[in-house]
């Protein structure tokens, strides 16, 4: 398929990803395994979950290969590549407009909502970041790379994951630690507000080069530049709508954030909220850490912030 391994499209935690034809002449993206840290668990976890998952914002997997230890998955091949060439590349040719980037965050949050609530089983994606962020001929994105994700059954409780990963600047600090609260889908809210916030800011959210000693943390600056009514700094030229796009992708990242798992809006509020008016929007608190605080609202309203399944997962040290 791959005619030798000629074209490499990119390398990940996982192994390498190749540029392939298909028989029919349809390109492809073949992502050959490394070797397998958890026994094949990695190889298992990614088609059992994305075989069975079929939404225009989840990449579609095509089929895959064994023989023997060797590995590989085959995808649809996109393009455009990954979100991150877009979001922190200066040499680009193509630059992506701010509406064009809000569509492309709206379509990962219909991606992830759909993952949490559109399947028979819950998947969690513990890897949400803007590699794994695929974009077609259109820019549609695609959530990619199941390696991490797990199933949740909805009528049952997943009791523990005892392999968690991720991506430091991305995970939920439940991740790290065990009293903040139960991991659940609440972990890939947090993962999606650090993306939004980086494609608001065209930035890393951990600069330690800013010129300013107060931007080497991207989403605390922009929150006291929002909460002071200042405007965020998106370029010469913007217009005043493009400053509204920019103002709600933050204020929306900064409510996923929030430390607290209680606190953050579910995938189905996020997409209300990218998809309403900015000005019905009210900037969350600081994302400290205070486990008595009660679940916050979005919008001044009562807003339901159960969880889809009362079901959540708890996470074990690894032995």
């Amino acid at each position: 398929m791959t005619g030798g391994f000629k074209e490499e499209l990119g390398e990940g935690g996982f192994g390498c990803v190749y540029k392939g034809k298909l028989r029919s002449g349809r390109s492809a993206a073949i992502k050959l395994l490394g070797k397998s840290k958890a026994n094949g668990q990695d190889f298992i976890n990614e088609v059992a979950t994305i075989g069975r998952i079929h939404h225009t914002n989840v990449v579609q997997l095509v089929g895959f290969c064994a023989e023997g230890s060797k590995r590989a998955l085959v995808y649809d091949f996109m393009p455009n590549g990954s979100l991150n060439n877009f979001i922190f590349s200066q040499e680009r040719s193509v630059s992506l407009s701010w509406e064009k980037l809000h569509e492309i965050s709206l379509g990962v949050a219909h991606g992830i909502e759909y993952l949490h609530r559109g399947c028979e089983m819950q998947i969690l994606h513990f890897d949400i970041k803007p590699h794994n962020i695929l974009l077609d001929e259109h820019f549609t994105p695609k959530v990619a790379d199941f390696g991490l994700a797990r199933l949740c059954p909805t009528n049952e409780s997943l009791k523990s994951l005892t392999a968690a990963g991720g991506t430091i600047g991305y995970m939920a600090p439940e991740l790290f630690y065990k009293n903040i609260g139960r991991v659940s889908y609440k972990a890939d809210v947090y993962s999606f507000g650090m993306l939004l916030l980086e494609m608001a800011g065209r930035r890393k959210n951990l600069n330690p080069l800013a010129e300013r000693c107060s931007e080497i943390y991207w989403p605390d600056w922009v929150r006291d530049q929002v909460s002071n009514e200042k405007a965020i700094e998106i370029g010469d030229g913007s217009t005043e709508e493009e400053q509204k796009i920019v103002k709600k992708m933050v204020i929306v990242g900064l409510w996923c954030i929030q430390m607290n798992p209680l606190n953050r809006p579910a995938m189905n509020e996020v997409v209300e909220m990218l998809e309403g008016d900015m000005e019905s929007l009210q900037l969350p608190p600081r994302p400290v850490l205070n486990l008595d605080e009660k679940p916050m609202n979005t919008c001044g309203e009562s807003s339901s912030m159960s969880d889809y399944s009362s079901e959540s997962v708890s996470l074990l040290e690894n032995a």
